[in-house]
């Protein structure tokens, strides 16, 4: 974990009330996708946790959608604005368990952390397909970028746009042994009903302090009580209870 002034390179909306914000700073603490960023917005005493789509050497990109005050002020960030931020936090995805055609599925702003997952699993060789699912065609984002990386199905509950309905609905193809998945709770339990594959799930929860010191994102494990914060976001699918 690293802690530091991000200076803001680029800020902006990409669909429905979902932003796309590039930031120059120190990276060195991100080893896996699907790890998290905490960003102090404006006069707030908790921090903001943020999945982490992208990064390099020096940029890191997160994807937030506008829902309260806190990502209200973030949308309000302009080129040059610094944020104080902790990066690096928490568990990501191991690719080392997916198979040579891993199934990714992301629902809503559960998306981002799949697109850095996606890349690397892309360049070791694998051949990953997506299944991404919104409410509708005004909320779609990034399907440009994930199509340039490996085959995309995409689901709207109205149907604006590709298959209508859930990800749940759509089968996954015969060669798909293992999945990784991000999204809503209702999302990724419906998952570990309809899919026999083993998979990895990132979980969304309320956040005190993000680096696993306040107890206070702690669930229940087949494995014990663990912090998705520190021991998460990603978990086994075998080790979730529902």
């Amino acid at each position: 974990m690293t802690q530091g002034q991000y200076i803001v390179i680029s800020n902006r909306p990409i669909a429905a009330a979902t932003w796309e914000m590039l930031l120059a700073g120190d990276t060195s603490a991100l080893t896996r996708p699907g790890q998290f960023v905490n960003l102090r917005t404006g006069g707030h005493y908790l921090r903001r946790p943020l999945s982490v789509c992208a990064w390099d050497d020096s940029r890191l990109t997160l994807i937030y959608k506008v829902v309260g005050q806190g990502t209200d002020w973030l949308s309000e960030r302009q080129a040059g604005d610094p944020i104080d931020m902790l990066c690096g936090l928490g568990n990501g995805f191991d690719t080392g368990l997916s198979g040579q055609h891993p199934l990714l599925i992301g629902g809503g702003v559960g998306l981002p952390p799949l697109y850095q997952l996606a890349r690397q699993l892309v360049q070791e060789g694998k051949q990953p397909r997506l299944i991404m699912g919104f409410n509708s065609m005004q909320e779609v984002f990034y399907r440009e970028e994930f199509e340039r990386l490996m085959p995309v199905t995409v689901t709207t509950m109205d149907g604006s746009c590709g298959v209508r309905g859930l990800v749940t609905e759509v089968p996954p193809e015969a060669n798909c042994t293992y999945f990784y998945a991000c999204g809503p709770s209702p999302m990724l339990q419906a998952l570990c009903g309809c899919l026999a594959m083993p998979g990895q799930l990132s979980l969304e929860e309320r956040m005190g302090c993000g680096f696993g010191a306040c107890m206070g994102c702690t669930i229940r494990t087949r494995l014990g009580d663990k912090r998705v914060c520190k021991e998460g976001p990603v978990f086994l699918k075998e080790e979730l209870i529902w």
